[in-house]
C-alpha cells in the first residue's frame, strides 16, 4: 500500500489528525511498514494541494485548548480512492532493490566476496523472519493486520529462496570456470 492510498484510504472510514493516521497506517500494516512522522505530513500536504483532502482546525478535547489540524476526505479523494482499488498493482517493472544491486556488484567486482554477501544477507533475513514469524503469532486476531504480516513473511522467504538461487548460479558458474 503506498503512503498516499494508506492514508486516503484511512480517512475514509473518518476525520483524523496527523499522529493519529501515523499510528493507524502501521497497526493496519503489522508495523512491518513504520512511518516518519514528516512523511505523513508531507504527504497529508500533497493531498491537500491535490483537492484529494480537506483540514479543519479542532480543538482537542483531550488535551483542553491544544489545536490540531483534522483531515477529512473530500469527494475527490474518496472518488481517486475507489480508482485506485479498481486498478491492478502493476508487476511490469521490477522493484528496484538495494539487495540486487548489491548482488549484482558483488558478483562482478572481484575484490568482493560475494558468497560472504550472500551468507550475510541470508543471516539476516532468517532473523527478519524469526521476528516476522513471532510478531505474526502474537499479532491480534484482527485480518488486516495478519495478512500485513503474511505479507512481509512471504516477502522474507522469497528473499531467501533467491539469495539460495543466486548461491547455487555462483557455485554453477565456478564449476563451469574450472
Amino acid at each position: 500500500m503506498s503512503v498516499r492510498y494508506g492514508l486516503l484510504g484511512l480517512l475514509s472510514r473518518g476525520p483524523a489528525h496527523g499522529y493519529a493516521l501515523r499510528a493507524e497506517f502501521e497497526a493496519a500494516t503489522g508495523a512491518t511498514w513504520p512511518l516518519n512522522i514528516g512523511q505523513v505530513y508531507s504527504t497529508l500536504a500533497r493531498l491537500e494541494r491535490d483537492g484529494l483532502i480537506s483540514t479543519k482546525d479542532e480543538t482537542d478535547d483531550a488535551e483542553a485548548g491544544l489545536e490540531r489540524r483534522r483531515y477529512h476526505l473530500t469527494v475527490s479523494g474518496l472518488e481517486e480512492l475507489r480508482r485506485w482499488f479498481a486498478t491492478p498493482v502493476p508487476r511490469d517493472a521490477p522493484p528496484r532493490s538495494e539487495l540486487v544491486v548489491k548482488v549484482i556488484l558483488a558478483l562482478m567486482l572481484p575484490e568482493v566476496d560475494a558468497r560472504r554477501v550472500l551468507d550475510v544477507q541470508r543471516a539476516a533475513s532468517m532473523r527478519s523472519l524469526q521476528v516476522l514469524t513471532q510478531l505474526r503469532g502474537s499479532a491480534s486476531s484482527d485480518m488486516a493486520t495478519s495478512l500485513a504480516a503474511d505479507a512481509a513473511i512471504f516477502g522474507a522467504e522469497a528473499e531467501i529462496r533467491w539469495l539460495e538461487h543466486c548461491e547455487a548460479k555462483l557455485v554453477q558458474s565456478k564449476r563451469g570456470a574450472s
